[in-house]
């Protein structure tokens, strides 16, 4: 008799509890990130690129929680930058949820507010987005001898991206300490 008891709770697979941030903040932080990119954000360019809030936000996201819903978070994010796109397709929704998904598998096993490690994921996933998102546009028929730009463009990128996060970061950090 212990043995099939044993045996019954043993093939039960063992769920981690959710510690990522409820959806509702989670949401509101993507269409403050959306509506900042849409608006705002080219206000920040620098040599013609601009950071991506609806990125960083993304991967703030994804470093929390584990990865399908880290991949949902960036569909959702990506399909809402299609949106506001005229000609991108679902390059975007594409780049992005790929994107969200290596973060999330990337970060398991580490702590979700390491500076060095969220700089480190969110280079990272902005050159994959890039990529993702210039092989979808390169697929559906945009040209695609400017490659070189395009990466020149994805490199100054990631390096705002990473600004960004990291400020995001320390502001989050005396935030918390001075409600502490």
């Amino acid at each position: 008799m212990r043995s099939i008891a044993l045996s019954s709770s043993r093939s039960k697979p063992h769920v981690a509890p959710f510690v990522g941030p409820p959806w509702y903040v989670a949401a509101a932080w993507l269409v403050a990130a959306v509506l900042a990119q849409a608006t705002l954000v080219h206000y920040l360019a620098f040599r013609s690129v601009v950071p991506s809030f609806v990125l960083v936000v993304v991967i703030w996201y994804a470093i929390r929680v584990d990865a399908r819903r880290a991949a949902l978070y960036g569909l959702a994010a990506g399909f809402c930058e299609d949106a506001l796109s005229s000609q991108t397709g679902a390059a975007w929704t594409i780049a992005t949820c790929v994107s969200a998904l290596l973060a999330g598998v990337l970060s398991r096993g580490f702590f979700a507010d390491s500076i060095p490690l969220a700089t480190g994921i969110t280079i990272v996933a902005t050159l994959v987005r890039a990529l993702l998102f210039w092989i979808a546009m390169a697929l559906a028929g945009y040209p695609s001898g400017l490659g070189a730009m395009h990466f020149h463009e994805a490199l100054i990128q990631a390096v705002l991206n990473a600004a960004v996060i990291v400020a995001a970061m320390i502001v989050a950090r005396r935030f918390e300490a001075s409600r502490a």
